[in-house]
């Protein structure tokens, strides 16, 4: 059982008000709305994240990696993504009663300020694990997990929310999402890698229920059999509303079927440490512009922005941008000489979103290198 204790852990006060500091939907907001801004549901994986390798661990040889981080990983990763954007972000999970699962819970809880009040802790339940290595760019995982426990939250009744994210299975439905779609809910949805290969769109069946779609160029291309991504968001828009195709280092396009809007947005030059957690904090940034209305060129924009930011860190979680990290690149390109007026109108919206006092160290150092540290004092 989890409760709070009135005490804030330290190493999570940095996270907990960065999320909290710009809400973008406050002009929206009215009584009568829903609870929460986003929903959703999913596994929760302890990560521990090494970094700072020089190559990749060779067989029979021991590695030391330069540094380490630890966050929760799998779902969480989306859902901290969101509630570092400021949006009110429910979680349905199981967690461990190990001390792993105790971590991630208020890890999520009180660093994220995220809803776990439709999650459980499942006693006798080991919390799956992810051991990541990232060096030049890429990362190695492993991971270790038994069984989910019967009833794992998949929830029957989802909370009232102006949005949900779904990962899309193909064959399978999730009758949560066709019940959240009629309350009024707004479902944005990915899909991951089909490893039967038959790449049969009308598998996704619960895309009827979905206002977006939100795959990369190849699994676009492999569910529409077309060899173009842009192509293939023309042809999604007849299954689903809004179809976002992502390019990888070319960015990203998307049409909007109702309203005939297309928008393509070149992606912004990192140096990219880890892009683990990149494809969530799009989507998570792609959900914000949306539920705040904004045109679908800025929510592209926005969402690419986000991403960039993310791979910058390591780790999934961990690497999630707040408003601080936004307001501190904006105001930072804006300041480099050289800079292309045209590429800096791209973003001016931001102007009246992040408020100057949001001024801090850019990137913002999250990782918190051992678990279970107490707080001194």
């Amino acid at each position: 059982m989890h409760t709070a204790t009135g005490e804030e852990p330290e190493h999570l006060t940095q996270a907990a008000r960065g999320q909290s500091q710009v809400d973008p939907l406050a002009a929206l907001r009215a009584p009568g709305d829903p609870p929460w801004d986003v929903y959703l549901t999913g596994t929760v994986f302890l990560d521990i994240v090494f970094t700072g390798l020089e190559s990749a661990p060779v067989r029979g040889t021991e590695s030391w990696a330069r540094g380490m981080g630890s966050s929760p990983g799998g779902v969480a990763n989306m859902a901290t993504a969101l509630a570092r954007l400021g949006l009110r972000t429910s979680l349905a999970a199981a967690f461990g009663d190990d001390h792993y699962g105790e971590y991630c819970w208020d890890a999520l809880a009180q660093g994220e300020g995220i809803d776990l009040s439709a999650s459980r802790t499942v006693p006798g339940w080991h919390s799956p694990v992810t051991v990541s290595m990232a060096y030049e760019g890429e990362r190695t995982m492993v991971s270790h997990g038994h069984e989910p426990p019967p009833g794992e939250p998949a929830p029957h009744c989802p909370p009232p929310a102006r949005a949900a994210v779904a990962s899309l299975t193909p064959g399978a439905r999730a009758p949560w999402l066709a019940q959240a779609a009629r309350t009024g809910t707004r479902i944005f949805a990915d899909v991951g890698w089909d490893e039967t290969g038959a790449w049969d769109l009308a598998g996704l069946a619960d895309l009827e229920h979905c206002e977006a779609f939100l795959p990369n160029a190849e699994e676009a291309m492999r569910y529409t059999g077309t060899d173009c991504p842009r192509a293939a968001a023309r042809a999604l828009t007849e299954r689903v509303p809004v179809a976002v195709v992502t390019l990888g280092a070319q960015g990203a396009y998307a049409v909007d079927r109702r309203t005939g809007e297309t928008a393509e947005v070149p992606a912004i030059a990192v140096e990219a440490l880890d892009p683990t957690g990149a494809g969530d904090v799009f989507v998570a940034g792609f959900v914000t512009g949306s539920l705040a209305g904004w045109p679908l060129a800025d929510r592209l924009a926005f969402a690419g922005l986000t991403a960039a930011l993310s791979v910058q860190e390591f780790g999934g979680s961990l690497s999630a941008p707040g408003w601080s990290e936004i307001g501190a690149w904006w105001r930072r390109v804006q300041s480099l000489p050289g800079q292309e007026p045209r590429a800096l109108r791209r973003y001016a919206f931001l102007d009246r979103l992040v408020p100057t006092e949001l001024d801090r160290l850019w990137p913002l150092r999250r990782a918190v290198p051992t678990i279970g540290f107490r707080r001194s004092g």
